[in-house]
């Protein structure tokens, strides 16, 4: 397959929908300039890794690679958003050595023992989503498992009341929708409001904890101190809008990609001849199959930098100010790292080289509560399913982003075990 830099667009939709042979086939140019998207894109393993491991000459304030608002609302978008909280750099788009202030404090939830506790939790529910189907036959497996089970398990970490839970979902799609993507001129008008929802939702709450503190997440952040492992005398604590922007983030992070990591692995082990049954087989094969599905799904594809200073990745020029998007599904798929880099194998050596969570600085602070998740959804599966099959309707259609990318549904036919 041939491709050009010239007629590439990462926001085509048909692109979208399979871009792997499209990176493999711009991977053989090394960094290549978009000029469709203004951007400079980072294809190979090796480039990803010089790029993430820089954070002084390429940083992270670009965010998330959200779309603007176009012009024709963009003043409404504005007033609507002007109701609610400044926008304050945390996590996703601060550069160290604010960044590290922000993650240490947000990595306490994050911990081996706090991921040890939620295990029990995680398993029940998986037991009972499964025990829900109506039908095995007939499963919409996004709709029915993977979508409910992340944003069940990060509103039990947040400790957010059950009859809450659908609204988180709507927060996290609304918040998620120009990710890498556009929508229609009013979808920003509905996404701005559903911001300030969220906002106010999280302002009582922590408000409320602020009388009567818990044993969560949130008042954790609420009494926390930035600054206060260097030195205490110099902490501050985090003022209303940090605590909203990390919670907002630790919503959209805490599920969108793990719903769609579930989905994809499991379209990925019926498409592998005798997978699940190896599975079934050898259950300790789980913990390298969920590495496997990071790599080849990548559901987070990649993240934006912007150049601080003029820079050479690769022989390629960067000059001050550029963009870059850092293409993980396409480091992922590398040949020159990765052995038959499209094909499903959880016995691979090096099978956590991969960058699904990214690297340095920006790795993922959720990744273990993300490989977790995965885990013990394809230990419950495995335990309560004889087998599984892939409905011949199924059109493995993909949501319309070049950043997160995950199956819109999923129509399994299941056997349950006697």
């Amino acid at each position: 397959m041939s491709v050009s830099p010239h007629d590439f667009d990462l926001t085509d939709p048909e692109i979208q929908q399979d871009p792997h042979a499209h990176y493999a086939a711009l991977r053989e140019g090394g960094v290549q300039y978009i000029p469709a998207n203004k951007a400079y894109v980072v294809l190979s393993h090796e480039d990803a890794l010089a790029v993430l491991r820089d954070p002084q000459t390429f940083s992270s304030r670009l965010g998330s690679g959200s779309s603007p608002p176009p012009e024709s609302v963009r003043a409404e978008v504005k007033q609507i958003l002007s109701e609610g909280l400044p926008h304050s750099r945390t996590l996703l788009d601060n550069d160290p050595p604010d960044h590290g202030r922000y993650r240490r404090l947000v990595s306490r939830a994050f911990t081996p023992r706090k991921m040890a506790e939620l295990r029990p939790f995680v398993e029940q529910l998986a037991d009972d989503l499964i025990d829900a189907w109506p039908d095995p036959s007939s499963v919409e497996f996004v709709e029915q498992f993977s979508e409910p089970l992340p944003v069940r398990v990060i509103a039990h970490a947040l400790n957010i009341p059950v009859e809450r839970h659908a609204d988180f979902k709507r927060w996290s799609d609304s918040g998620t929708a120009t990710i890498g993507a556009t929508i229609p001129p009013e979808g920003y008008i509905q996404q701005a409001k559903e911001l300030i929802e969220l906002q106010n939702f999280f302002v009582e709450e922590f408000e409320a904890r602020r009388s009567d503190p818990q044993d969560d997440l949130l008042t954790t952040l609420l009494f926390s101190h930035v600054g206060a492992e260097e030195d205490g005398s110099d902490a501050e604590p985090l003022n209303m809008g940090e605590l909203v922007r990390i919670t907002q983030q630790l919503l959209v992070a805490g599920n969108e990609t793990t719903t769609k990591l579930i989905s994809e692995m499991m379209r990925m082990i019926a498409e592998t001849d005798g997978e699940w049954e190896r599975i079934r087989a050898d259950p300790a094969r789980i913990p390298d199959v969920v590495e496997e599905s990071l790599r080849l799904s990548s559901p987070n594809q990649g993240m934006m930098r912007v150049a601080t200073c003029p820079a050479n990745v690769n022989g390629v020029e960067i000059p001050k100010g550029s963009r870059l998007v850092v293409m993980f599904a396409s480091a992922n798929r590398d040949e020159t790292q990765f052995g038959c880099p499209h094909e499903m194998d959880a016995e691979r050596e090096h099978i956590r080289d991969h960058i699904a969570f990214g690297h340095g600085t920006h790795f993922c602070v959720g990744a273990g509560l993300a490989r977790l998740e995965a885990v013990i959804a394809l230990e419950r599966l495995v335990a309560k399913v004889d087998s599984y099959r892939l409905h011949d309707d199924n059109t493995f259609e993909y949501l319309p982003s070049f950043v997160l990318r995950g199956l819109k549904r999923l129509h399994i036919d299941a056997t349950l075990a006697s």
